[in-house]
């Protein structure tokens, strides 16, 4: 990035150039870099997750719907950065969602 000498606004590449869109002050551009593209290699494999898996950690909470005693819980951040985050639990046997103001 370089600036021009006489306003100090940042020049722009035009067609191998440097110019200044305020004053039109140009000089010769003296290195040109390319953008590239990164594609993934052709190789790659699809990783299917079994669903066995749980995605959340779970803890020891009573649901208020069936009653059964375990949870996956995760916190959001709802309201401003100054206060605190919601927590959120969902059942695991029937799977009700409900949250819980910190």
């Amino acid at each position: 990035m370089e600036f021009c000498p006489k306003c100090g606004k940042r020049l722009e590449f035009r067609h191998g150039r440097l110019v200044c869109p305020k004053c039109g002050y140009s000089k010769k551009a003296s290195v040109v870099r390319k953008r590239s593209v990164c594609t993934p290699p052709q190789n790659d494999q699809i990783v299917i997750v079994d669903r066995e898996i749980t995605p959340l950690p779970t803890l020891s909470v009573k649901c208020p719907k069936c009653g059964f005693n375990k949870a996956y819980v995760w916190q959001v951040q709802t309201r401003s950065a100054d206060e605190a985050s919601t927590q959120f639990f969902r059942c695991v046997r029937c799977g009700y969602t409900w949250r819980e103001y910190s």
